[in-house]
Formats: structure tokens, C-alpha cells, sequence
């Protein structure tokens, strides 16, 4: 059985329909057809329901798409394998916004000169999709806010940095902290995002309860706002916040209670464990094994 045929079913099941797994996977949606019917032909089941310009799994097929999933990963994990040194091959590493700007390019510059043959793959998103893509085997390593919970004995944890909070305001604001957000527009880190809930424990301990404007998960959009005069926010210091936040008013939140760490997270038992750990050392601490 062709794994590139099941890499291409994959695809038909999470694009959702022939056309988009084809502009996926570079190939005309012909080519994907006869790559499915190939595949129905030696399982002897249909694996797909068509309704249009859709295509459906089939209860079998959604069956099977486990088993599927990981024989595609082994494949691609089989050429770095063969490399003696395990520096070679694909490393898929999941990134909040604020890790991709600030915390990535230096470490990534490391690891592909100390393995040139290696293949980092960055993966942008939250820390609740990060976390999931982690623990469902399609990421690495993950650069997240630590989880609001006790962390699986099959994922491994190392802190990177803490991120004080701190209270942003446009330049010319000069009245108190707490004046200013029950005053101003309050632009909100989302709370139901887990870095979002130190700004809500702040705000909460303060018993201040600012008018909120808009909710947010995106810290530099936030930082451009406030920079342009909309409102205030209250976000965590996170590296490379000078380049968003630089005309801003930046008040350090005193008491280590609303802190920000941002965490790499990575299986107990990873398949790129060398290639890991160039990148673990160049983030700043060794990975713990």
C-alpha cells in the first residue's frame, strides 16, 4: 500500500473535499480520484461519501484514519532513522505569535547550522491548539503559555521565560494605572486564552472592572492599538514588545502572581531527540530528560 495514498486521503478528509486536497497536495484533483479508488480497490470498502463539490469519510473510512495517520508519520520519520547522529529530518515545532517573533529566529538560526540537514517546520496558532496538535503527535515541540493544568506524564515541560504584566497606555496618558482603566477603553487580553487569565486575576484582586472595548488574542495587535490612541490593555512582557509597543506608556504590574511563563513542551519520548535539544539548549535552558 502507496503511503502517499493515504497522505493523500488525509488530505481529503481534513480539506474536505478532492479539490482542496489537490491544490494541497500539488496535485489535479483526477490524480487524487484515482489515488482514492486505488485504495478502495485493495481495502474493498468505500471510503468516501461524495455530495457535490464535498467529499464526506465514510464511517470505515473514519475508522481507519487513526492507523492511517500514523503510518504516514512513520514514513517521514524513516529517512532521519538512517542518519546516525539523528540530525537530519523533519522537526515540527508549534509557536504562539509572541515565541514566532521574539523568541524563534535566533534559536532557529542555531539549530539549522548546527544541523544543516535538518528541516524545522514552524507551526503558528494558540496555546490550546498547540497543546492539542502536541498531544495528537502532529507537532515536536511546542512553544506555549504554560497550561492551566497538571501537564501528562507523556509530555515534558521546560520553563523558558517568565513575562511580567505590565499596563500599556499611549504616551501622553499620565493619571494612575487604575484611573486610566476604569477612565479608557479597555482593549482585553481574551481570558478564556491561558495567558489570557493574569490580566483577569489582576484585574479582579484590584476590584477594577475597565469598560471592555473588544476582546484580543493577538498581543501585537493589541500593542498597535494602544499605540494609535484606541484604549489600554494590560499584557505580558513578552520579548520583542518594544517593536509594537515602543510609543506606548509601559507600567511594570508589581507581584509575581500575574506572570506569564512560556513553556517548550514536547513528548516524554520524542523522535527527533538530538534535534530537539539543539533547539531546547538555543531557546536557553537543556531540555529535561
Amino acid at each position: 500500500m502507496e503511503t502517499r495514498y493515504l497522505k493523500s486521503l488525509i488530505a481529503v478528509v481534513d480539506c474536505g473535499s478532492i479539490a482542496d486536497a489537490a491544490r494541497t497536495e500539488h496535485l489535479t484533483a483526477a490524480a487524487i480520484g484515482q489515488r482514492i479508488q486505488a485504495l478502495e480497490r485493495e481495502l474493498g470498502i468505500a471510503l468516501l461519501s461524495r455530495d457535490g463539490y464535498t467529499a464526506r469519510p465514510t464511517q470505515a473510512c473514519v475508522a481507519l484514519m487513526p492507523r492511517a495517520r500514523r503510518l504516514v508519520r512513520e514514513a517521514t520519520l524513516l529517512p532521519g532513522d538512517a542518519d546516525l547522529d539523528g540530525l537530519s529530518g523533519l522537526l515540527r515545532v508549534g509557536a504562539i505569535s509572541t515565541a514566532l517573533t521574539g523568541m524563534l529566529p535566533g534559536p532557529l538560526r542555531a539549530l539549522t547550522q548546527r544541523a544543516p540537514q535538518a528541516r524545522p517546520v514552524i507551526v503558528p496558532g494558540t496555546s490550546r491548539a498547540l497543546f492539542q496538535a502536541l498531544q495528537a503527535g502532529d507537532l515536536d515541540a511546542a512553544i506555549v503559555v504554560m497550561p492551566p493544568f497538571a501537564l501528562p506524564k507523556t509530555i515534558q515541560c521546560v520553563l523558558l521565560r517568565r513575562e511580567p504584566l505590565v499596563f500599556i497606555a499611549d504616551a501622553k496618558a499620565r493619571t494612575s494605572v487604575a484611573s486610566l482603566l476604569q477612565r479608557r477603553p479597555y482593549i482585553r487580553y481574551d481570558p478564556d486564552a491561558w495567558g489570557g487569565r493574569y490580566a483577569a486575576k489582576y484585574l479582579a484582586d484590584s476590584a477594577l472592572e475597565p469598560t471592555v472595548m473588544c476582546d484580543l488574542d493577538a498581543l501585537e495587535a493589541i500593542a498597535l492599538l494602544v499605540s494609535d490612541g484606541v484604549g489600554v490593555s494590560l499584557v505580558p512582557r513578552w520579548a520583542g514588545i518594544e517593536r509594537f509597543a515602543g510609543d506606548c506608556r509601559v507600567t511594570q504590574i508589581p507581584g509575581g502572581a500575574y506572570e506569564r511563563e512560556i513553556v517548550l513542551l514536547a513528548s516524554a519520548e520524542p523522535d527527533r531527540p538530538n534535534l530537539l535539544s539543539i533547539l531546547a539548549e538555543a531557546l536557553q535552558p537543556p531540555l529535561k530528560r
